[in-house]
């Protein structure tokens, strides 16, 4: 079921999805669709928790690798990760990490980016030792705030992304988290 929404989700839209639409394209009844969700929004969260777990998987394949060797090349493969997504997911471009849908779709607590900016805190603590950045969470929900908005035009603008807003975005990254992240002992950092 979850495949067939997120292929109704690329055709249709959000608002045009309904459960029937999902039920005829899964080829299930109707009462098998309800059976596990009550409602188009609670599917639509599913796929989005999946897909997240997905995006989770890939960078921590990516993180596991050697080519990997400074905290930029972590966040690098979290920008391609996301952009590779778009490109070959069905249902991501339209849905994202659940945006579309509800702000709160992914934590009852925290905007979906900013759970995303968690976990990416996580993960570059984890392989790069960034324990000690004050902020580390806030400038990351930034960034990531920031690299979604360009990433979503790179995609209004091509259906494949358009480069050179891809370019920008992780130039304006890079730039924005070098300042954050490497900044001299004694500086203090903003935010």
């Amino acid at each position: 079921m979850l495949d067939a929404c997120a292929e109704l989700v690329d055709e249709v839209g959000y608002e045009g999805l309904t459960t029937t639409l999902l039920a005829e394209r899964a080829e299930v009844a109707i009462g098998s669709v309800y059976q596990f969700f009550p409602d188009k929004r609670a599917i639509v969260q599913a796929l989005t928790l999946r897909t997240m777990e997905s995006y989770l998987q890939r960078l921590d394949e990516r993180f596991a690798s050697d080519d990997l060797t400074h905290w930029w090349d972590g966040v690098d493969a979290a920008i391609d990760e996301y952009i590779s997504m778009h490109r070959t997911v069905p249902g991501f471009r339209t849905l994202h990490f659940g945006d579309v849908v509800d702000l709160h779709l992914l934590d009852d607590q925290r905007d979906n980016n900013g759970v995303i900016a968690e976990q990416l805190a996580r993960v570059l603590t984890e392989r790069f030792g960034l324990a000690g950045v004050p902020d580390l969470r806030f400038h990351l929900e930034v960034a990531v705030e920031a690299a979604d908005a360009l990433i979503k035009l790179a995609f209004r603008r091509r259906t494949d992304g358009d480069e050179r807003v891809l370019v920008e975005a992780k130039a304006l990254i890079r730039e924005y988290l070098h300042r954050q992240v490497d900044a001299p002992t004694g500086v203090a950092h903003q935010g």
